[in-house]
């Protein structure tokens, strides 16, 4: 049985790492950003960030679709250039997880970078640090819970999408069948005992996130007391 569930688990930690990987070099800059920044229309720039966490994953999915298409600009481009489609591809896959996952990054550290104390970072400033040195000196290191809860929820989120994955990537064993459509397919085809393993598999691995995020933010709330 686990021989094979194994590359699709193997196959969906792939994607999340990534995807959390990905995320974080994006994310950091511009939660960053978004924290310091008092431009006019910083308002729309979140409602967008933060489109994904109410918008149907498989409209998302689908206009994702639309866009990697080999018909579209992009996809076209990237036809031309690497001789591989983006739609029904891993890469595929990666692209639309980091839009889809974005806000779970972004949103945690930009609270995080916002609840940072200004003095320590003026203070640096004052003692000739560049703004580049402040934020990686003394903005991230202040900021650390931020980025641990980010970038677990993310790997979590990752784990368990659906319909963005589904519309973009569909169900190609070993390159886009992750274990939410695997856990979808068993319970279509009456594999009970496949579809009973990663749903409790699933769920182990949320109860653990969730237990980790909570304890760490206890831990580190004492810490700072």
């Amino acid at each position: 049985m686990l021989t094979e569930l194994w590359p699709t688990l193997l196959l969906t930690l792939e994607l999340a790492a990534a995807t959390t990987i990905v995320l974080l070099l994006i994310g950091t800059p511009f939660a960053w950003w978004l924290s310091r920044t008092r431009f006019v229309l910083k308002p729309l720039i979140e409602a967008v960030t933060a489109l994904p966490l109410v918008l149907p994953p498989t409209v998302l999915g689908f206009y994702l679709l639309l866009m990697m298409s080999p018909d579209s600009a992009i996809g076209s481009f990237w036809v031309q250039v690497t001789g591989e489609t983006l739609t029904f591809s891993f890469t595929g896959l990666l692209i639309a997880s980091v839009i889809y996952s974005l806000p779970f990054m972004v949103q945690p550290l930009q609270t995080a970078f916002e609840s940072v104390d200004r003095r320590p970072l003026e203070a640096a400033a004052s003692l000739g640090a560049s703004p580049l040195d402040v934020f990686v000196s003394v903005a991230c290191p202040m900021a650390l819970r931020g980025f641990v809860s980010a970038g677990i929820l993310t790997f979590a989120h990752t784990i368990g999408e659906f319909g963005v994955v589904l519309m973009v990537g569909g169900s190609i064993p070993g390159e886009t069948r992750v274990v939410s459509i695997a856990l979808f397919e068993y319970v279509e085809t009456l594999r009970f005992n496949l579809a009973h393993t990663l749903a409790l598999i699933l769920l182990v691995f949320s109860f653990v996130v969730l237990a980790c995020v909570y304890t760490f933010n206890r831990r580190f709330a004492v810490r700072v007391a």
